[in-house]
C-alpha cells in the first residue's frame, strides 16, 4: 500500500501549491499600489496631500492649516 501513501502525500503537495498561487493571484504590490491610488480622492489645497473622504481631510486641514480660512467644500462637512 506504499502507492495510497504516495497518493495522499502527492495531493496534498499539490493542494497547497494552488492554495499559494491562488494566494498570490492578483495581490502583487502594483495592484495594491494603484487600488490605494484610487482611495484618495481629496487633496488638501495648501499642502496637496491626499486624503480617502472628506471627514478626514476636514480633520487634516483643521490639525495642520489652522490658520488658513475651510475651503468651501469642507463648511458643510461635520467632523
Amino acid at each position: 500500500m506504499a502507492r495510497g501513501q504516495q497518493k495522499i502525500q502527492s495531493q496534498a503537495k499539490a493542494a497547497e501549491k494552488a492554495a499559494k498561487a491562488k494566494k498570490q493571484q492578483g495581490h502583487s504590490a502594483n495592484d495594491q499600489k494603484k487600488a490605494a491610488q484610487k482611495a484618495l480622492v481629496h487633496v488638501c489645497a495648501v499642502c496637496k496631500a491626499q486624503m480617502p473622504d472628506p471627514k478626514t481631510y476636514k480633520q487634516h486641514f483643521e490639525n495642520k492649516h489652522p490658520k488658513n480660512t475651510l475651503p468651501e467644500e469642507l463648511k458643510n462637512e461635520t467632523a
